[in-house]
This record gives C-alpha cells, sequence and structure tokens, in this order.
C-alpha cells in the first residue's frame, strides 16, 4: 500500500481530527474492532521492527508462508498450503497456495519469497537473529513460480516455529521505491502485503486503522470491515474504554483491572500463562554493573517476594527461561534476597562502599515496572548506593539499547515468545550478536555464545536439554538480569467479539482474520 507523507499523517481527514473523533463516529454501521493498547507501531517495516505492536501490524497485512495458531501453539498453512521435510531436517519444500495475491492483484510466487528471505539476511535486522547461522544467501531457492525450497545449512529445531515471523514482501512495490537503503524509508510507513488488511488512517501516537481488503484470497474468516489499534497510555484507560464500550479489547491490564472487570456485564476476562519473561537487564559493558560482584549483590538485595506480590496471577522465574518451557530447569539455583549474601558480594566489588548513584528505565504507563523499579530503589539503597528512575516511552526505551554508552544502567523489559522453544528467549536475549537490540543492549559471553549455538542445531533432544542445563547455570553465575517473574496473560473483551482463541505465543499480536462482531 502506497501512502504518502501526508497520507501517513492522515490519509482522509487529519491526525488531530482523528484525535478528537469518537470510536463510534469512525466505526457507525460498521464491523469495526477497537483494540486498546498502550503501544506504538513506529515502523511498518516487517523485515526490520519488532515487538507485539508491529507483529499485530504484519500479521494482519502480510502473510507468512505458515501461521500459528491455538493453545498450544500449532503451525498451519498460510500461503503455503503444504509442505515436505526430508529426514535430516536440512531439505524444506513449500507448494504455494495459487489463490495468493499481494494487495495490488499480482500473484504470490517463489520469487517473492526468495526476494523476502533474501531481504530479511541482508538487512540483518527485526526477526534476522531467527535464522541466524541457519539459512545464508542461496539458500532459498525457486523451484518454479508455485514451490520453494529451502536448504540449511545446520538442522534447525524450531525451524517451522519461527517461519510465521518471516513475512513475504512484494518484490515489484519495494524495487520501485528502493532508494539507497533496500525500500527501509518506504517499508517504514507504508505496507507490501498480501494480508487480509491494509492500512487506513495512521496517526502515530493515537491510532491505526486496518481496512479489510476486497475480494481478498483469504478463505473462512470472520465478518470484521476494520479495526483500530488506538494507543491508551494507561491500563486504568484501557479498563474504562472497555466497561464503556468504547473498545472491543484491552489489551494491557493490571491485576487490579481484571478485578473491577470480575462483574461487569458483557466483558469476558482472559488470564493465560505464556512464555513472558520480566527481567531488570544490567549494563553488563560500561559503568559499576560491568563488576559481576555488584550485578550478584544486586540481585540478592533485590525484595522478589515484593515484585511477586505485586504481579498479580504470576510467578517467580527460576533463571532465564520460562518455566514449562523445553529445557528449563526447575531445580536451578537462582538468586532470592539474602542481605547477608548481597553485603557479602558487594565487599568483593570494587564498590564495597556504594556511594553512587545508578539509573533505570522503565516503560511509561507500565504501573507494574514503576513498583518494580521501586523495590529496585529500596535494594539499593540498603547497599548505599542511589538510584534514578526514568519513565520513558517505548521507542526511547529501544533507542537507548543501541549501545553500552546510550544504555542505563538498569533496563525493564518483556519478553513474550514468537516460538514455543527455549532458542527464542536464549538467542535474542543472550547471544552477543543481538547486541544493540532492545532483547540484548549489550550482554556478551563467549560461552554462553557457544552453548546457544550449539543448542540451535542440535537434533537430539536430550543432549539439547542438557546443553541449556548448562547455559541457564552460567547466566545464573553472571548475573546479567535481575530474572523477574513469568506473568500470566491478562485481557478482556466484550463479549460480541466471536472467533478469538488464546495462542501463548505472542498473545497481544491479536489476529483479526477470524473474528467477527455480533
Amino acid at each position: 500500500m502506497n501512502l504518502s507523507r501526508r497520507a501517513f499523517i492522515g490519509t482522509t481527514i487529519s491526525a488531530a481530527a482523528l484525535a478528537s473523533t469518537s470510536f463510534e463516529a469512525l466505526a457507525r454501521g460498521r464491523k469495526v474492532l477497537i483494540m486498546a493498547s498502550s503501544v506504538d507501531i513506529p515502523n511498518f517495516d516487517p523485515h526490520v521492527a519488532t515487538g507485539y505492536a508491529p507483529q499485530m501490524l504484519f500479521r494482519n497485512t502480510y502473510d507468512a508462508l505458515v501461521r500459528v495458531v491455538g493453545n498450544p501453539p500449532e503451525v498451519v498453512p498460510g500461503l503455503a498450503s503444504e509442505w515436505s521435510v526430508s529426514d535430516d531436517q536440512l531439505h524444506y519444500e513449500f507448494t504455494l497456495n495459487p489463490e495468493a495475491r499481494f494487495e495490488d492483484g499480482t500473484p504470490v510466487t517463489a520469487d517473492a519469497v526468495v526476494y523476502s528471505f533474501e531481504r530479511i539476511m541482508r538487512l540483518q535486522r527485526g526477526v534476522s537473529w531467527m535464522i541466524e547461522g541457519v539459512l545464508e544467501s542461496g539458500s532459498v531457492t525457486a523451484k518454479d513460480e508455485g514451490t520453494v525450497a529451502f536448504d540449511l545449512k545446520a538442522a534447525f529445531a524450531p525451524f517451522m516455529q519461527v517461519l510465521p515471523w518471516m513475512f513475504i514482501v512484494n518484490p515489484t512495490e519495494v524495487e520501485a521505491n528502493l532508494g539507497d537503503d533496500d525500500g527501509q524509508a518506504y517499508l517504514l510507513q507504508n505496507t507490501a502485503g498480501s494480508g487480509p488488511f491494509r492500512m487506513g488512517r495512521v496517526a502515530p501516537g493515537n491510532l491505526y486503522e486496518f481496512l479489510r481488503v476486497e475480494d481478498d484470497w483469504h478463505k473462512d474468516g470472520g465478518n470484521l470491515e476494520g479495526a483500530i489499534w488506538k494507543i491508551v497510555r494507561e491500563a486504568s484507560t484501557e479498563r474504562m474504554m472497555l466497561q464503556r464500550g468504547e473498545a472491543h479489547i484491552a489489551l494491557e491490564l493490571y491485576a487490579e483491572d481484571m478485578d473491577a472487570l470480575a462483574d461487569v456485564p458483557g466483558v469476558v476476562r482472559v488470564v493465560e500463562p505464556e512464555y513472558r519473561t520480566f527481567s531488570i537487564k544490567m549494563n553488563t559493558a560500561k559503568g559499576p554493573l560491568v563488576d559481576a560482584n555488584l550485578r550478584k549483590a544486586v540481585s540478592y538485595a533485590y525484595n522478589y517476594q515484593g515484585m511477586l506480590d505485586s504481579a498479580g496471577p504470576a510467578e517467580l522465574m527460576i533463571g532465564p527461561l520460562p518455566t514449562g518451557i523445553f529445557g528449563h530447569d526447575p531445580d536451578l539455583q537462582v538468586y532470592r534476597q539474602d542481605m547477608e549474601k548481597a553485603k557479602e558480594y558487594l565487599a568483593k566489588s570494587e564498590y564495597a562502599d556504594g556511594g553512587f548513584t545508578l539509573n533505570v528505565m522503565h516503560a511509561t504507563g507500565y504501573e507494574n515496572q514503576r513498583r518494580w523499579c521501586l523495590l529496585l530503589l529500596e535494594a539499593l539503597k540498603s547497599l548505599n548506593i542511589g538510584l534514578e528512575i526514568q519513565p520513558a516511552t517505548w521507542p526511547d526505551i529501544t533507542a537507548s539499547a543501541q549501545s553500552a554508552d546510550t544504555m542505563p544502567d538498569f533496563y525493564c523489559i518483556f519478553q513474550s515468545a514468537n516460538y514455543a522453544d527455549p532458542d527464542n528467549i536464549a538467542f535474542a536475549a543472550y547471544h552477543s550478536s543481538r547486541n544493540g537490540q532492545w532483547q540484548n543492549p549489550v550482554y556478551s559471553n563467549p560461552e554462553a555464545d557457544k552453548l546457544i549455538e550449539a543448542a540451535r542445531i542440535e537434533i537430539d533432544q536430550t543432549r539439547r536439554a542438557e546443553i541449556y542445563a548448562e547455559l541457564q547455570v552460567l547466566l545464573v553465575e553472571d548475573a546479567p538480569d535481575i530474572f523477574g517473574v513469568l506473568e500470566k496473560r491478562k485481557l478482556a473483551l466484550r463479549d460480541d467479539v466471536e472467533g478469538y482463541v488464546f495462542a501463548p505465543v505472542a498473545a497481544n499480536s491479536i489476529e483479526l482474520l477470524p473474528l467477527s462482531l455480533t
């Protein structure tokens, strides 16, 4: 979809007008789903942007070879109607659905799949880490117009599970707007996909409109004519919008919001376990926290029970991997509040007397993150260390992850699994190739890299679990993060929304196609 800069700010009405336009007016007489979220969508490029808000856009305006649905997650056809895998798991072939069309009406071909994967690998941004060391230029080939083949460098156990996040772009549209950056400037604010929805009005920081594609090739969808992703900075406001019928889905709610919605007519609450971790990452590359003994002192000083008490439905993390995922060690010895040990490690550090101030950044509007930062303040105070708490927008937080110089001393993040495999968390959060990205701004450990890489290509599941056990021990010993809580997903929707099925991967990246409004 080609939007000019003027159109990006507001196609038929201005951004200012959008801000004051009621949702009832936007949706009047139409089946338009309103989703309330605190997270903006700063980039429309499916090979660059990450996070659940951009992924929501990608899942609805683009397609991948396969989709992931349900609980437990299941891989189902997307652009590909069928596929085959060699016995050694090195060769995959996909047959494309001949009905698949890009928004401009041109067919989705094997050449488009090859083009998209080559672009993903060339840019080395976004989701490229998922296939790093697995595919290389030339690994993806078109056997004919409707058949694409993958020859992996090494077997990769979760290969089918990462494919739902490898979205296919229209080569003709990207090439026509290539510029000198491989089309990144164009796709920053335009879409070039085959998805069931296209972008309508866009007002950054306010709302994003999705319109159902006419004569769309996707089958068996719901009755939605469109949807609006409305930016709402406070969870309490999301809740009130849901209660008043101004939103159909509220995506970021806290325990107290869920309690308040318990007896509200017409509201359905969803509380489900998922692989969503919260950690407070430490700047291991610059400043006092380079000292591992200081990191351990902080880890022992933190009030984990206080964190759990304010989290609502949740459990404490046992190490870096989410509980229940393959390879997780439930018997891992981890940090829990122990002031005697905290002071012991502080004495071993270069900062035995404290007497300095650190800083922490958390997402604006996330009340739990603010509370957990206050617990960090108390922990550091007990070590004679001060703390400056800095709320920031998500784009500012991701920008701070670019280097050790820009990263604060502490950095709060949730990480949701895109695929139900430990590689998702391990590679994204702890492999040094991810430095400069929001999941892992600075942490680098050659031994951790070796273990992560070995586990990626190990086919024997017993040996793979052993490798992840070694990795977890190493990461706990290195203490790059305060391993926090594994939250249950908390969202709510109006009871006139039909077709919603919770999935524990990318739960907030709502797929619109199956949904209907009654």
